[in-house]
């Protein structure tokens, strides 16, 4: 029996984040991750590989990281998918390899296995051996795992979800991406960008529902002029795999065949499923530790990522939204930090997202639909890429960045932002935000000429002009 202060189930940003902070004020941690490697889905199938593969193609299409246009992918239609593969490959290792020597500095032990929890204080690790961890705390961070419902047949080769898509052994000629979430605008953005015929059906009447509906509609608009398909409040009635008629083939023998609701028939060489994920807490045993999960296999947590009992602390995708790396990383530390007595500001109006689409897109703070309905009076300042010399050099048509501003008090209420480089760009702000800063700041600071973040500046001025104007 190993017993220790803190036992973390699963690897992930999570759990990263928690067992290190742990291990940093003297705590004895132990890590429990089902894989062969440390990372946990973010490192191994997620995030990461997601990430890399998107550089891939980018870098694979002469631009790297700018801002692409039609023919600058006509270098990367020539490569092989096996090889933009392998190169997110190289990442993958190198993320493993970073999150094991952390893990080794800090004296934090790895078990390798499914573990299972046997009563509130202790997890039983099935793996090479079968080994028992007892633990004053414990932290789930199992993440989640793509939805597999039943009634879909999922076969690896023509139906698919995120997880297989980076084993493919060649690149679909034609592919129908079921859910416009963050994953699956992200796969269909990338697939569009190397040449794949691609068709996105969503049930709603809009992409990434969180997102600024001004920024939502940009990207939508950049999908469709990409060659994109969006098929939008259209769902799903039957998935299933077919011999195909006389058409085209990319590699595969079969096609993928959806049936909509609205009598319509789609068929494609791959079908990648998107619609939802479930949290990997099946073969925990929740019970035995006196908790349970939902319908998705997630578990309910307080402000302080507390579960009903009081010494179990649960975090990352397996609580919830938003799920994503960076929101991780820091509801693990945060539980960390609550369960030994470290006390931690709040941050959490300033968590910025990322979706990491071609073109990428970030936000910060409330969006236009929020703050209308919470009744607070804010006026808005834009910045197009166009009109900043930054963005001409870089062939960015479409990018904006959006400041949200009270107009009484003139403070920063969100920024959004789509094109080269938001993901980064959305940090300005979120600083300033972070910090109380107002419009003023923005006007009266000197930026780097020529920059990105100078679209800050005439953001700011063309929110200050609409200001005087109401």
């Amino acid at each position: 029996m190993n017993t220790y202060d803190l036992c973390v189930i699963g690897s992930g940003p999570a759990g990263q984040r928690a067992a290190i902070q742990s291990a940093k004020i003297g705590k004895r941690v132990c890590v429990v991750e089902r894989l062969q490697e440390v990372g946990g889905v973010a490192v191994n199938t997620g995030t990461i590989p997601s990430k890399a593969l998107r550089e891939a193609i980018l870098v694979a299409s002469g631009r790297g990281t700018l801002m692409p246009n039609e023919h600058d992918f006509m270098s990367a239609r020539s490569k092989s998918f096996a090889s933009l593969l392998e190169a997110a490959n190289k990442v993958i290792r190198h993320e493993v390899a970073k999150v094991a020597s952390h893990f080794a500095s800090n004296g934090i032990d790895v078990v390798y296995g499914s573990g299972s929890f046997t009563d509130p204080h202790t997890v039983r690790v099935t793996g090479a051996a079968v080994t028992e961890v007892k633990a004053d705390r414990f932290l789930i961070a199992v993440g989640a795992s793509p939805a597999r419902p039943s009634n879909i047949p999922f076969d690896g080769q023509n139906v698919i979800t995120s997880d297989e898509l980076l084993r493919l052994p060649y690149l679909p000629a034609t592919m129908l991406v079921i859910g416009g979430g963050v994953i699956g605008t992200e796969y269909a953005s990338m697939l569009t960008a190397l040449g794949v015929r691609v068709t996105l059906v969503e049930g709603r009447h809009e992409l990434l529902g969180f997102v600024d509906k001004e920024i939502g509609e940009a990207l939508q608009f950049h999908l469709r002029k990409r060659g994109m398909t969006l098929r939008m409040g259209e769902k799903a009635v039957s998935i299933s795999v077919i011999d195909p008629p006389r058409l085209a083939r990319s590699g595969n023998n079969q096609m993928a065949e959806v049936y909509l609701e609205s009598d319509k028939t789609l068929r494609a060489d791959c079908l990648l499923y998107c619609v939802g994920r479930q949290g990997a807490t099946e073969s925990l045993n929740l019970p035995a530790a006196g908790l349970k999960a939902d319908s998705r296999g997630r578990i309910e947590v307080n402000e302080n990522f507390q579960t009903a009992v009081e010494h179990i602390y649960a975090a990352g995708d397996v609580v919830g939204f938003p799920a994503l790396a960076s929101t991780s990383m820091e509801q693990g530390r945060h539980a960390a930090c609550h369960m030994f007595g470290l006390q931690l500001p709040e941050h959490s109006k300033t968590l910025p997202y990322g979706v990491y689409s071609i073109p990428e897109i970030s936000m910060v703070g409330m969006t236009e639909q929020e703050l209308t309905e919470a009744g607070i009076p804010y006026e808005s300042g834009v910045a197009q890429y166009d009109e900043i010399a930054r963005g001409q050099l870089m062939g960015d048509e479409l990018g904006m960045l959006k400041l949200l501003i009270h107009q009484e008090t003139q403070h920063i209420l969100g920024v959004h932002a789509i094109g080269a480089g938001a993901t980064e760009l959305i940090h300005i702000g979120q600083a300033v935000m972070a910090l109380g800063g107002t419009l003023d700041y923005f006007i009266h600071t000197v930026f780097n000429y020529p920059t990105l973040a100078e679209c800050y500046k005439v953001a700011a001025l063309n929110g200050r002009n609409r200001l005087r104007s109401t």
